[in-house]
């Protein structure tokens, strides 16, 4: 095994793909492993066009933490599932418009936690943790959100292409239902998810995360928005794939795969 494939700690799964570092391959990235790089070639080779989805769904959360920041009084960000470090992360398009933004990252990932920290280290507005997003109390009572978050002023809850890894069975409702009974009015939920139109692409795709990761869990338009439940106004132009959510230079015609991400914001009555 070549130095860069040794475990980075005893006990790694070396052998097991991780959804962070699956998606920092596919975005380009170098934090990954044999394993991850394997599994991401699936998407590439037996899906052509796949690739596009991460990309698509990265400029969206982009755009939308922009206008959070540039039109609403949102200064507070809890991204959940964060996955690695790339170019534009939160705090960065945050802090460019507002220096006092404060952002908390969360990824389950112990990878994502060794680089978050490594790069966060002099940044004393934000800070990463390693929990899951579907210990939703857990990330609530950490020192670090407890810290840095106001709940008693706007907050913007970030499920960047994060809940079609919740099952149904582990109440991804629930989820930003809890966040919903933390945050102030005013606050915002981001949801981007994998969007099923009923088609065999999407239920490709679907069987690929099932059968690699045990999860995975494409939804129509209405299973998504009926993630948030009531309290919430969807805001415009709703949810459409995320190449074109507020997006002036989207193309005319979307790929295939561009249909099979979307994004949607909401904000708390």
């Amino acid at each position: 095994m070549a130095d860069a494939e040794k475990p980075p700690y005893p006990g790694f799964d070396m052998n097991k793909p991780s959804i962070a570092r699956t998606y920092d391959y596919l975005l380009g990235g170098k934090d990954n492993f044999a394993v991850d790089r394997a599994f991401g070639d699936r998407f590439i080779n037996d899906l052509p066009g796949s690739r596009q989805i991460p990309f698509d769904n990265r400029g969206a959360l982009i755009r939308a933490v922009r206008e959070l920041v540039t039109t609403t009084p949102v200064r507070q960000f809890i991204d959940l599932g964060s996955g690695l470090p790339t170019a534009d992360n939160v705090h960065q398009v945050a802090q460019r418009y507002a220096p006092e933004a404060k952002v908390v990252y969360v990824d389950n990932d112990p990878i994502v936690l060794a680089h978050g920290r490594a790069l966060l280290a002099e940044n004393d507005n934000t800070a990463v943790i390693q929990a899951d997003l579907r210990d939703p109390k857990a990330i609530l009572d950490h020192p670090d959100t407890q810290r840095l978050i106001d709940f008693g002023k706007p907050v913007a809850v970030m499920f960047s292409a994060t809940l079609h890894h919740v099952n149904d069975d582990e109440d991804p409702a629930g989820l930003v239902r809890f966040w919903y009974d933390q945050i102030a009015s005013g606050s915002h939920v981001f949801i981007s998810h994998f969007r099923s139109e009923n088609d065999p692409r999407s239920q490709e795709l679907e069987q690929v995360l099932q059968g690699s990761l045990g999860r995975g869990r494409w939804r129509t338009d209405e299973q998504i928005l009926a993630l948030y439940g009531d309290g919430f106004t969807v805001l415009e132009p709703g949810i459409v794939p995320s190449a074109e959510w507020r997006n002036p230079e989207a193309p005319d015609d979307l790929g295939d795969y561009q249909r099979l991400i979307a994004t949607v914001l909401a904000v708390k009555d």
